[in-house]
């Protein structure tokens, strides 16, 4: 007898979920480890190129997640109660789409079963960025980028064909 079970993040709301839920809605695109710049006056947050100095470029992962703070101390720690709140997180980001009641795209992991379909769907950030310790504080400005934001209105809506 098969049963359809309905998958967590369809079922749970982010409170809800185990450590091992929470850390599998991350679908490995970076764009959270990216620098921002915010302006003083108006608060508008704007995404750069520039990656953490942790963040590996072609991963996209954290080089030292587990102790990640003891090398950036501001390091964001996305809680359930602090996605609401974070306006800077992708349009494509699961947290923010789980929070929202929507459903998670065809290439993230937990739905195409790998981990490369996020960059096979040209939705993350390898290939596109430079460490923060190859760059002057001076220049991020230089750097900003509005690619984090629009990748979903040039995402493909379905699953590249099968050759």
């Amino acid at each position: 007898m098969m049963t359809d079970e309905i998958p967590f993040w369809k079922s749970k709301t982010l409170t809800e979920m185990t450590s091992s839920e929470w850390e599998s809605l991350c679908d490995g695109c970076g764009l959270c480890c990216l620098n921002k710049l915010e302006e003083w006056d108006s608060g508008d947050v704007y995404f750069t190129s520039i990656r953490c100095k942790l963040m590996d470029g072609e991963s996209c992962r954290c080089t030292s997640y587990p102790n990640r703070w003891d090398f950036v101390p501001d390091c964001v720690q996305l809680t359930p109660e602090k996605v609401p709140e974070l306006e800077w997180l992708p349009p494509t980001c699961a947290y923010r789409l789980v929070n929202d009641g929507r459903d998670l795209y065809w290439w993230h992991p937990l739905i195409s079963g790998d981990p490369e379909t996020v960059h096979i769907a040209g939705v993350s950030a390898r290939g596109r960025t430079v460490s923060e310790n190859d760059v002057d504080l001076d220049d991020f400005e230089d750097y900003v980028v509005d690619w984090p934001l629009t990748v979903e209105d040039d995402m493909m809506p379905n699953p590249p064909a099968k050759p």
